[in-house]
């Protein structure tokens, strides 16, 4: 906890997580390991637990048992084996059809199927297992299929889930012929004490030798991986705690079914809902020395005993040498408890009932149904309303200190009551999960510590800071798509930090320079303007107090409305890639790039009113933007918000001040169509200086031709716009009275003509070298 907890804890802090630190728990914390157990006992007295030797899937690394879930397949080449076992009493054989060789050592019958005619009158007899000397019976069960192989396969019940199946419907002896190390057994003969790679090597040599190998093919395996240290697991038998899942399953498809809660993205709905049709038992027990403990007692009679807290006695023969159960529970058995558990469960706590159901549940695939489905089937199971009978006989401290025997519950009817849809409704831990997308490396391989991948965030924000970071992940996060994690895209959002403090800047000489403060023109705004306190359910204001005094004005409080929109759309929809890059394009491209380069010349003017006014349309544009920003990049956007109300603002945190909504009646299509010809004129000449390559330093004159009457007024009106843009460094703007298509240095577009009125001196020697080398490179 000391080690990994704090790591988690600083790196949710240097991140900017804003929580409640004063609510954080720990899994293994008395409360909530009492209610663990609280869950474990009532679901062993609703039958749903249950102890029993089945075949699961063992990691030999890990030594201990795991589920479905913590295994990983995949496809490798392999080979696929005929053997020939003796049928006894003739100089007949059959041939079974296998990939793993080795574990015929452990075989108690081999099966065709009932239909198969080949083998028809083989049926009942019996063969003589090759290398043990062991007879077997020949059984009929559709485990053996026909079409796969020769359409004769060994069974072994004890190493194969399948085989385990038709075991128990045949009555077959389960010989285990491996250890908790994968390692042969006794049962395996003069093969005892080999690993099974070596041991399939060994019995390969030796049935060839013998004569009873007398095929092999190449074929395409699937094999099972440890999730947790990708050795290939080995299904075991083993005696393990179960949860009998069908019951909760149903519950927890119903609410998906009927939208109580929601993906996002969708087709997550349809993934969850086909697994949880064909959700299995659920192997909850597991062989570690870290976890919950399972509250299960064993008496030396054999009595196993369940309950709360520690028994004294065993209820069977009175005997009081009880002993626990070594193992603990899975991790995610806990996990899968903690919407509740962590609001105070089994009490009746005011947490509960105002915080649960939660709203929003955001995670990774990876762990969908690892955790997602998990707390869904336990919340729904156990959060039902308090009238309902969820247990009986409880103590003052809401527990039942009950205890139930495992030999007396295992036939228990499950306990299931049937919940109005209202309560249906209310059981579910949260209503929408949104699944988010997974950090990879640049090449989009998943991060590990094998491949030496692994970023730790940590060392991202010392290198690039917290925003840029933050930024990177919102700004690449797209439903669906995994984040290929490149550092030069943190260093270019780190740039963007450095592009808001420097405009901040520019803000603030000129607020000093005018005599502006910064506090006194924010205060001004309504008693709900920026700063004002907005509780769920209020609307926000827009922006207050701007004055559109120019086009640029117009346009830029448009432009900031219509941005605002879109950004409080796509954060309702979970696309915070589309805010971030809205955000970035306003931010950057707009109202750094044009607004403060066109406003520069009224900042500067001697006529303090035009000054004063054009100042505090930036501070107040600064600020919306800054709360707008705010989600995304806490850290910069909060210490220049501090800074511009001169470190007295009417909140003690940006986060708590009213969130930017867009006002429609502040939409002006007209201004950003007007607008966007004007920035397209002023390009137009930035290009075509670019293309004749005229130095920078040199001012030259333009020429525009504008066949409509309202684009030349426009142009007019604005002509300081134009002739007062750094890069494109007009000298003059004329108007031609007719079309400057067909002359040198012309810029032809549907609403206008510009000419720049420029004389290129050409080195005619070095341009003909230049166009024979672009020659030479198209030849």
């Amino acid at each position: 906890k000391k080690q990994y907890g704090s790591a988690i804890q600083e790196q949710m802090r240097r991140l900017g997580a804003s929580v409640d630190w004063s609510r954080e728990y720990f899994t293994m914390d008395d409360k909530l390991s009492r209610a663990v157990r609280e869950v474990f006992v009532r679901l062993h007295e609703q039958g749903l637990i249950y102890r029993g030797k089945y075949v699961i899937n063992w990691c030999p690394r890990c030594e201990t048992a795991i589920s479905d879930l913590e295994v990983k397949h995949e496809e490798i080449p392999g080979k696929l084996w005929e053997i020939r076992y003796p049928v006894v009493g003739s100089n007949e054989f059959i041939t079974v059809a296998t990939t793993r060789p080795e574990t015929m050592l452990g075989d108690t019958a081999v099966a065709v199927n009932e239909r198969d005619e080949r083998y028809t009158h083989l049926h009942g007899k019996r063969v003589l297992l090759p290398l043990m000397n062991r007879e077997i019976p020949i059984i009929t069960d559709e485990l053996a299929q026909p079409e796969f192989g020769t359409g004769a396969v060994k069974v072994t019940p004890a190493h194969d889930a399948n085989d385990f199946q038709a075991g128990v419907r045949h009555n077959l002896l389960q010989i285990e012929i491996m250890d908790e190390h994968a390692r042969m057994n006794e049962n395996a003969g003069s093969y005892a004490g080999l690993g099974r790679s070596t041991a399939r090597e060994r019995v390969l040599e030796d049935l060839r030798a013998h004569g009873f190998l007398v095929g092999e093919k190449d074929y395409t395996l699937a094999i099972g991986k440890c999730d947790r240290c990708g050795t290939v697991v080995e299904p075991r038998l083993s005696t393990q705690w179960f949860i009998k899942i069908q019951p909760l399953a149903e519950r927890a498809i119903e609410v998906v079914e009927k939208d109580y809660i929601r993906f996002t993205p969708t087709n997550y709905r349809q993934i969850y809902l086909n697994w949880m049709r064909n959700i299995h038992d659920w192997t909850i027990s597991r062989q570690l020395w870290w976890g919950h403990r399972i509250p299960a007692w064993h008496c030396a009679c054999g009595e196993i005993i369940v309950a709360r807290e520690a028994p004294t006695s065993c209820d069977k023969c009175g005997g009081s040498h009880l002993t626990q159960d070594p193992d603990v529970l899975d991790t995610w058995f806990s996990s899968g408890l903690l919407p509740f558990t962590s609001l105070g469960w089994p009490e009746g706590t005011r947490d509960l009932e105002i915080f649960y159901p939660t709203s929003l549940l955001i995670t990774g695939f990876d762990i969908l149904f690892f955790w997602v489905a998990r707390m869904i089937m336990l919340g729904c199971w156990f959060m039902v309303p308090p009238e309902k009978p969820v247990t009986a006989g409880t103590d003052s401290d809401g527990l039942d200190s009950r205890r139930s025997t495992t030999s007396s519950k295992m036939g228990a009817r499950a306990f299931s009551p049937a919940l109005r849809e209202s309560d249906l409704k209310r059981s579910v831990p949260f209503r929408e999960v949104y699944i988010h997308a997974l950090v990879r490396d640049a090449e989009r391989q998943k991060m590990s510590k094998t491949k030496g991948n692994v970023l730790d965030p940590i060392h991202v924000i010392e290198k690039y800071g917290t925003d840029a970071t933050r930024f990177t992940l919102a700004a690449m996060s797209s439903p669906g798509t995994d984040i290929a994690f490149n550092e030069s895209r943190t260093e270019g959002y780190r740039a963007f930090a450095n592009k808001i403090w420097n405009a901040a800047r520019f803000m603030f000489m000129n607020m000093e320079r005018i005599g502006l403060c910064g506090s006194d023109i924010l205060v001004r705004q309504d008693s709900r303007g920026a700063g004002a306190l907005v509780r769920e359910g209020q609307e926000a204001p827009a922006i207050r107090g701007f004055q559109t005094a120019t086009l640029e004005d117009r346009w830029i409080l448009s432009r900031f409305n219509s941005v605002a929109k879109n950004v409080n759309e796509s954060l309702t929809a979970y696309r915070f890639d589309e805010a971030a890059n809205s955000i970035y394009d306003f931010f950057w491209g707009e109202f750094c790039d044009w607004y403060l380069e066109l406003i520069k010349p009224r900042l500067a003017l001697e006529s303090r009113d035009e000054a004063r006014l054009a100042c505090a349309n930036l501070v107040i544009l600064f600020e919306a933007s800054l709360r707008l920003l705010h989600p995304v990049m806490p850290f910069i956007t909060d210490e220049l918000w501090h800074a511009i109300y001169d470190c007295k603002p009417p909140q003690k945190s940006l986060a708590l001040a009213a969130y930017p909504q867009a006002d429609e009646k502040q939409i002006d299509k007209a201004a950003e169509t007007q607008m966007a010809i004007l920035q397209d004129l002023i390009i137009s000449v930035r290009n075509l200086r670019a293309e004749l390559k005229v130095e920078s330093k040199l001012k030259t004159p333009i020429e525009v031709f504008a066949g409509e009457p309202e684009i030349r007024a426009l142009i007019e009106q604005n002509r300081s716009a134009v002739e007062n843009d750094r890069q494109a460094n007009v000298e003059r703007l004329s108007f031609a009275g007719e079309s400057l298509a067909k002359l040198s240095n012309v810029r032809h577009t549907a609403r206008f003509d510009v000419r720049l009125v420029y004389e290129q001196k050409i080195d005619i020697g070095a341009e003909c070298e230049r166009l024979k080398k672009e020659l030479d490179k198209i030849e």
